[in-house]
């Protein structure tokens, strides 16, 4: 038996994973992610990180430890850092979210713009690589012949020496013509860099051999070989067995939606809505993506507002969807909640939008609350799968959202369509197994289960959209203020 080590670094979460040949998890843990702040953001606390995973393996036990061969690095697409020929870095290692590089995008034109989208299949936004990488070249200390690379590329270097980037990840950079699949020199030289700073593209399927004092050190065996995965997302779409015509539905502290395709949507209508092209990880197809910044997140959001502890919000909600399920929601006295929590999706995309309540009346409940921000949720999920264009057959959701059935039911209802959720509780760290070992991917591996739409539940939701539509698309146009207004906290 061969064993792989499987790192997913998520926005709120890191988890480990050992995993046998067959898909069978052998070990797991979980942590926070370790960040901390700097004068211009959030970084990564890499000795920390480090630290978790060289605890986990230490813990794994001689004779598991014999089995490993494999390393897989998954993990959020837009992070990254300057890595120096000898490893170390030459700037902090940034998070996704953070946008210390949106001066560089202040100056482009809307000619630029429309460039950048026709080449990478991505929006110009501050989330992307190489507005960082620009900023990091502008504030590194001896940066020469430093590269920018994701921190799941960076982890691999640390083990291997090797720097290389993988397909999925190098698509998230803004930095990637799509047509040639190669480092764009346009796009580069419109933020003063060059595609000498980017890494040679290397597949998920390509394992570098792990350091000897690494292995030493970790007790792993010589032999071990390390891979970059990939993207998250587009790493568990690789678990989920997702086929065209089918849309992956990511979940986690935001909610993605992903579909592939033969081709890159380059178009203007795409570009206008602001969806994000890329390469899948197996490097056989474009992904069309779109993030959705408020996701899981809603339920600490829900706790806030509502002063309920997670056990009581939980005992509410099954409260809640066997009420639904029975017909004993009025939905005519439902709010409308717009979950802009933490910023808008596209077509806006725009990171200080705020969340917005409207048709609060005196006898409003915490329930009628709860329920209607799961319900804004689904409206909001079902506004961006529009822009895709698509009618799916079939949505595979992944990740904490599956647990959720009153929330799940409410998105099979209002879209009319099944969806199939999988048990299976680490499905990117399975998917990362599967490309570094090169197996055959199985749906049913992830022990699907089905919730379908009702036909008069749907119609009865449509309804209620329809009415509030107007409103619905007020809030959405309500403007916001150019910097997030302070945060009230209750004193207690």
């Amino acid at each position: 038996m061969t064993a792989t080590v499987t790192v997913d670094v998520g926005t709120t979460g890191v988890k480990l994973c050992v995993f046998a040949e067959d898909g069978a998890v052998l070990a797991s843990d979980s942590h926070p992610t370790p960040t901390r702040r700097d004068a211009w953001g959030e970084v990564y606390d890499l000795p920390a990180l480090f630290e978790l995973l060289e605890v986990f393996v230490g813990g794994l036990g001689a004779t598991l430890r014999a089995e490993v061969r494999r390393i897989a690095f998954a993990g959020t697409g837009e992070s990254g850092g300057l890595v120096r020929e000898d490893i170390s870095l030459a700037s902090p290692m940034i998070l996704w979210h953070d946008h210390r590089g949106a001066d560089y995008l202040a100056t482009l034109r809307p000619q630029d713009r429309s460039l950048i989208y026709r080449v990478t299949g991505l929006p110009a936004n501050a989330n992307y690589g190489i507005s960082k990488a620009a900023w990091a070249h502008e504030h590194a200390v001896d940066a020469d012949g430093a590269l920018w690379m994701n921190l799941a590329e960076y982890m691999a270097a640390s083990f291997t020496g090797q720097r290389w980037s993988e397909w999925s990840l190098a698509s998230r950079t803004l930095a990637l013509d799509l047509r040639t699949r190669t480092w764009s020199d346009a796009v580069c030289a419109l933020f003063g860099l060059s595609v000498a700073d980017f890494p040679e593209i290397r597949p998920a399927s390509y394992g570098a051999p792990l350091l000897e004092h690494v292995a030493a050190e970790l007790g792993l065996h010589p032999e071990t070989h390390v891979h970059v995965a990939g993207h998250d997302h587009m790493v568990g779409a690789v678990a989920a067995e997702l086929s065209r015509g089918e849309v992956l539905n990511s979940t986690g502290t935001t909610e993605g939606i992903l579909v592939l395709q033969e081709r890159a949507s380059l178009e203007k209508t795409f570009e206008e809505s602001k969806l994000a092209n890329g390469i899948a990880c197996t490097a056989e197809s474009n992904t069309l993506f779109a993030s959705i910044p408020t996701g899981g997140s809603a339920f600490a959001t829900l706790q806030s507002l509502t002063n309920l502890s997670e056990s009581d919000l939980i005992a509410l909600m099954d409260e809640l969807l066997e009420d639904y399920l029975g017909g004993r929601i009025e939905l005519e006295l439902i709010p409308v909640v717009v979950p802009q929590f933490r910023g808008a999706p596209p077509p806006t995309k725009n990171a200080l939008a705020r969340g917005l309540i409207a048709g609060v009346h005196s006898d409003t409940s915490e329930r009628d609350l709860v329920f209607a921000t799961f319900l804004g949720l689904v409206m909001q999920f079902a506004d961006v799968l529009d822009l895709f264009g698509i009618e799916p057959r079939l949505v595979k959701v992944i990740g904490p959202a599956s647990r959720n059935r009153l929330w799940m039911q409410l998105k099979a209802d209002f879209l009319g369509v099944s969806l199939a959720a999988s048990r299976f509780p680490e499905v990117v760290s399975r998917g990362a197994q599967l490309l570094a070992t090169q197996r055959t991917v199985s749906w049913s591996d992830l022990q699907p289960f089905h919730i379908e739409p009702d036909a008069h539940r749907h119609q009865a939701l449509a309804s209620w959209a329809r009415r509030h539509r107007p409103v619905w698309n007020h809030l959405l146009a309500t403007p916001v203020v150019s910097e997030p207004a302070p945060l009230l906290r209750r004193v207690t």
